[in-house]
């Protein structure tokens, strides 16, 4: 895959929103257990359909755009979609409502947003142009990994 040129903006589109759960600083801890719990299971959900290098970084304390940000990098775009869509999936099972999902002209990074907990699947020479992990560098590493059987 070539490097990238420029960058792609993916087009937002707003989804329901009746059913978000928002966590402020106001939040309880069981919220912040709940956005928590998502996060490591949409990495698990990201890693069993193929994401590589899937990651959680805490936000909480530190930005106010989300508690977590779950970054997993996929192989094509077939797979990036399929993994949202198993996530998203998970997610209306739990309550749990996208309040927006980019979707980009190509495979070169998808987001879901749930407010608290935001999923990007990047293509893989996206991820590192883009580099959330380098621009989160500071912040903590969530402990997701199954037990090894």
């Amino acid at each position: 895959m070539a490097e990238p040129s420029e960058p792609n903006t993916p087009e937002a589109t707003e989804v329901d929103n009746s059913a978000l759960r928002m966590s402020d600083s106001a939040a309880t801890e069981q919220e912040a257990m709940d956005a928590r719990s998502f996060a490591i299971e949409a990495a698990r959900l990201a890693a069993d359909t193929r994401c590589a290098e899937v990651t959680i970084i805490d936000l909480r304390g530190l930005s106010s755009v989300a508690d977590y940000f779950v970054i997993g990098t996929g192989t094509s775009d077939r797979q990036m979609r399929a993994t949202l869509e198993t996530i998203d999936k998970r997610a209306r099972e739990v309550g749990r409502r996208a309040y927006r999902m980019a979707k980009p002209h190509d495979d070169t990074w998808l987001l879901s947003d749930y407010v608290d907990v935001m999923v990007h699947v990047f293509g893989p020479s996206w991820r590192s142009y883009y580099d959330l992990d380098g621009l989160w560098g500071d912040a903590p590493r969530v402990d997701w990994s199954p037990p090894v059987a």
